[in-house]
């Protein structure tokens, strides 16, 4: 018989593993010790977001290791390699980001680096260059500046080779429907 463990116990009574009795049919018993020293997955959840509001204006350096959401204003430099950056649609960002994903639903105004994706969402408007896996340009979204794909984990090259893989244009492109 399997019972909820998300389910909260009668007060006072400690939990335990539950017993099969012997007129049960035989089945493989699990007990609690061994369930939870069992690895779990680990997922990243919204939980692990910072987030700047809209009154927020911040000036000079942003790092960490954790997720974040840009309501406010930022000027400066945005690092976070490995997680997300997301610009919402009050947040106005005039800042060089550099993240694993980013997305623009808001106004930013700087060169991008992701090791992921890029998505500029249909509010979104961007002046700046993109070096990222891929990206994503919905119809409505603002773009300005060049694109260079590369391949996750392949570096610029520093004999000034560096020629863009995919796209690259320094006029506006503007999808209004």
């Amino acid at each position: 018989m399997w019972k909820p463990t998300n389910q909260p116990t009668a007060p006072g009574r400690p939990t335990e593993p539950e017993r099969i009795s012997p007129s049960a049919p035989s089945a493989p018993a699990v007990t609690e010790t061994a369930a939870s020293s069992a690895p779990r997955p680990v997922a990243a959840s919204t939980a692990d977001q910072a987030t700047i509001g809209k009154s927020l204006v911040i000036k000079g350096e942003v790092t960490g290791s954790e997720s974040l959401y840009i309501d406010g204003r930022v000027e400066g430099s945005i690092n976070l390699a490995g997680n997300r950056v997301t610009v919402g649609r009050n947040g106005v960002v005039a800042a060089n980001i550099n993240a694993r994903e980013i997305v623009v639903l808001g106004k930013v105004r700087g060169n991008l680096t992701a090791s992921d994706r890029v998505d500029i969402r249909s509010d979104g408007s961007l002046t700046g260059d993109v070096v990222a896996a891929r990206i994503s340009i919905e119809d409505g979204a603002f773009f300005k500046g060049g694109i260079d794909i590369r391949k996750a984990g392949q570096a610029p090259k520093a004999n000034g080779e560096d020629k863009p893989a995919a796209v690259s244009s320094n006029e506006a492109v503007a999808a209004r429907a």
